[in-house]
């Protein structure tokens, strides 16, 4: 899996941390320690997803679209990082007419996506709110 998971959890916190002000993908990236353009990538996901308002501009940026406490990281990972647990690559040769080359894929796929589904179920216990208040707690 990839970082944007961890990029859109961090900037959605910091929105929060942040209620009723935009900040800029500047401000956000300074924040998440990476740069602005990878930010308004995250962003455009999360936006077209509902959890954040854009406003263009000057004096542009982003706030949440929605209340912290009913954003689930469930809801973003879904949104963001879904299907990225499984590797691309391939293994097997179902050509080769070996049981193991042949089906080790479709074993792996299976295993991959029931990862996936309890992991995701996992998340859907914590909301943006939730682990802001876990931050300033300093758990």
């Amino acid at each position: 899996m990839n970082s944007n998971f961890t990029i859109a959890v961090h900037s959605l916190v910091y929105l929060a941390y942040l209620p009723g002000h935009m900040a800029s993908s500047e401000a956000i990236a300074h924040n998440v320690a990476t740069n602005p353009a990878r930010i308004r990538k995250v962003m455009s996901i999360l936006r077209n997803s509902g959890f954040l308002k854009t406003k263009e501009g000057i004096r542009g940026g982003y706030m949440l679209g929605e209340d912290p406490e009913k954003i689930t990281l469930g809801d973003v990972y879904e949104a963001i990082a879904r299907g990225e647990l499984q590797p691309n690559w391939q293994t097997g040769d179902p050509e080769q007419g070996c049981p193991v080359s042949s089906n080790t894929q479709s074993v792996m796929d299976y295993i991959f996506k029931e990862a996936e589904d309890t992991y995701a179920s996992f998340l859907y216990q914590f909301t943006v709110a939730s682990v802001l208040q876990k931050i300033k707690a300093g758990v």
